[in-house]
């Protein structure tokens, strides 16, 4: 049975909160990846940016829906929702946009494990982790090429 150090990419591009929007953009661009760990300054696995996070800058602004009963506004939506979608629209850093919630795996985590993961969350790349360092990743076209042989 394959695991995840079997077909993990060893040398891992990562990125730190103070990253630039622009210099995430670039490494995206220049490497052909579409998502990245980001660790905190011990190198430990903190959250991960995609693509998609990037893009949502792009997006149109929601404005909450809000109900007026006398002097009063209700917020039909999570006004806290609605604080992170526009922190992410304005955003400069990695720190402004990035996922705190990753899912990442051991290197001894069976591929299945990976796919369902990957399936379930649907996320394109796994963080592998040991001691809560990143010591690889698993990406989609990984889990393809054990399909080529």
């Amino acid at each position: 049975m394959m695991k995840a150090k079997d077909v993990m990419t060893k040398d891992v591009i990562t990125v730190r909160r103070e990253t630039s929007v622009r210099e995430l953009a670039r490494l995206f661009a220049e490497r052909h990846i579409s998502s990245v760990p980001v660790v905190d300054d011990a190198g430990n696995l903190i959250g991960i940016v995609s693509e998609t996070d990037l893009v949502e800058q792009d997006k149109n602004l929601h404005i909450p829906t809000v109900v007026s009963i006398f002097d009063w506004v209700i917020y039909l939506e999570s006004g806290k929702r609605f604080e992170k979608e526009l922190q992410k629209m304005t955003g400069q850093t990695v720190g402004d946009i990035y996922a705190e919630e990753v899912f990442s795996v051991g290197p001894e985590t069976p591929l299945s494990e990976v796919a369902d993961i990957m399936s379930t969350q649907r996320v394109h790349a796994v963080p592998v982790v040991e001691s809560g360092r990143v010591v690889g990743v698993v990406a989609r076209i990984d889990l393809i090429r054990t399909m080529i042989g």
